[in-house]
């Protein structure tokens, strides 16, 4: 899980910024009858995360911490152009700069005033939009056990979830003072082994309990619901992400969750804004450029590896989303000094 959080199949590598024709921003979370409006965090308890988090990532990259799941993100600029990856389900705390993300042509902004959650494995492109060598980028990461969280949910929510109006499996909300101060005593605990051990875990269910009274409340209680929508698009996901590389049917999908094809095709579609074969897709490739820029292969060694029979239809679909043919995109990397094992988040 470690190293899909750090990369996923593959992490920030430069891509073509998308057209603006069909691309939408995605507006705020419906809020839920269970929550009250909250106000934006305080700066003061902001600059003490900001603080914390500096301290574990003294430069760029991605820090683990002390408690497993847990991890710090730095960028001292913004980034030049979109960064690809397939992120698995997390939650992001901004306490300085801003970023957005795109799912599909869905594009949603997040700083220190809005949080983020993934519910599902998501092939994303990013770009932090603000951070300089004085107020670098900085975001706290919290991987999201679906089982913790539907423990937790049973607590806030005794008498049922609230039906969410979104099923979107990228979730934006409001950050609270709350939740960060609450981060930030989570971060400050790992400079004591003992008191991480004994405070993370009740400190991380604090994070989880605060956001589930949130408005985006019921979507990310949806994470740990084995019956909802997006915990079984989430199992035809890791199957697919486990076999990108062979053939797959939108009805062995749907049979695999127990759905029928029709009303797979509609949630998976509702939860990633994909089809499964559009999925598949764009891991596959995502893969064939890891390959490339880590293992050295050329294009066509690439391709077979991650299930293309055609070099051609590879050529073309990887130029189709990365904006380059294989070879001179590869080179261009190269010559950037673009990590291939980079967070996007």
């Amino acid at each position: 899980m470690k190293e899909a959080v750090r990369a996923g199949f593959t992490s920030a590598l430069r891509s073509r910024r998308p057209g603006r024709a069909g691309v939408r921003l995605a507006g705020a979370s419906s809020r839920s009858t269970h929550a009250a409006p909250e106000e934006e965090p305080l700066a003061q308890s902001l600059a003490r995360l900001a603080t914390l988090l500096a301290a574990h990532a003294p430069y760029d990259g991605v820090f683990d911490l002390r408690v497993p799941g847990l991890h710090v993100v730095r960028r001292s600029r913004p980034t030049p152009a979109l960064e690809r990856a397939t992120v698995p389900p997390t939650l992001c705390i901004v306490a300085q700069g801003a970023k957005t993300v795109m799912l599909g042509r869905e594009v949603y902004s997040y700083d220190a005033s809005r949080l983020v959650a993934y519910a599902v494995d998501l092939p994303i492109a990013g770009q932090v939009v603000r951070a300089s060598r004085r107020e670098p980028f900085l975001v706290l990461v919290l991987e999201l056990d679906p089982y913790k969280i539907a423990g937790l949910t049973l607590k806030v929510y005794p008498h049922g979830v609230p039906s969410p109006h979104n099923s979107r499996g990228v979730i934006v909300g409001q950050s609270t003072t709350a939740i960060v101060d609450a981060a930030a005593r989570l971060v400050e605990s790992m400079a004591h082994p003992a008191e991480a051990e004994l405070l993370a875990p009740l400190l991380v269910d604090e994070i989880l309990i605060r956001l589930l009274l949130c408005p985006i409340g019921p979507r990310v209680a949806q994470i740990g619901q084995q019956e909802s929508s997006i915990q079984r698009v989430a199992k035809a996901v890791s199957w697919v992400r486990e076999h990108f590389a062979q053939p797959i049917t939108l009805e062995g999908l749907a049979d695999l969750v127990h759905m029928s094809v029709s009303s797979f095709h509609h949630h998976f579609k509702a939860v990633t804004t994909m089809t499964p074969l559009q999925y598949q897709k764009v891991l596959r490739l995502q893969e064939a450029r890891r390959l490339m820029l880590s293992r050295m292969l050329d294009a066509g060694g690439a391709a077979r590896q991650v299930g293309y029979l055609s070099a051609s239809q590879f050529s073309r679909e990887y130029t189709r989303l990365f904006g380059n043919a294989p070879t001179r995109d590869i080179a261009t990397l190269r010559q950037d000094g673009v990590p291939w094992d980079a967070d996007t988040r």
